[in-house]
């Protein structure tokens, strides 16, 4: 079952219920991954002005969260970061909701490529990107070649339905 989700930028650490939600991200990748191979952005980065950070709400509460990094330079490129679903909201294809939103957002700030890196001990987010049409290519940026991380790349197309709202 989907959930309808509303998603709103965050431009501010003031929310408590973003904090939490994202230190449930961290302890989750913590959880996985040691620390040289967990690559989480910080939030105060991601509030910043080359990223936008985004909470997902049902019903207004809070369940999800994802954001985008700008990185410019010999291709410039958007950087997905951060998606996270509460445990209780899995399984409703709200993290779908959430990569079209940020993927909308990309593509309204006339991004087209977007990568990301994952670990391959979440299979369920690596599949979710598969069927979103990322296919896997090597690291970029400043990441290094490392067994727990899997980089992936998909070029965005303005034919699919962009729906960008006034919560950005």
């Amino acid at each position: 079952m989907s959930e309808k989700l509303k998603m709103r930028r965050v431009r501010n650490l003031n929310d408590l219920d973003v904090v939490s939600l994202v230190t449930k991200s961290d302890e989750y990748l913590s959880s996985l991954y040691p620390p040289e191979s967990n690559h989480a952005e910080p939030l105060d980065v991601l509030v910043g002005t080359d990223s936008a950070f985004f909470a997902g709400y049902v019903d207004e509460q809070l369940v999800a969260c994802g954001a985008v990094k700008l990185v410019e330079g010999d291709t410039t490129y958007g950087e997905i970061k951060r998606v996270y679903v509460d445990v209780e909201h899995r399984g409703k294809r709200l993290a779908t909701a959430v990569m079209q939103h940020l993927e909308d957002y990309l593509l309204a700030s006339g991004v087209r490529i977007v990568r990301l890196e994952a670990g391959p001990l979440q299979p369920e987010a690596l599949s979710l990107y598969r069927k979103l049409g990322y296919t896997e290519r090597g690291p970029f940026g400043a990441y290094k070649t490392d067994p727990l991380s899997v980089f992936m790349e998909k070029t965005l197309s303005y034919n699919s339905s962009t729906s960008i709202t006034e919560h950005c």
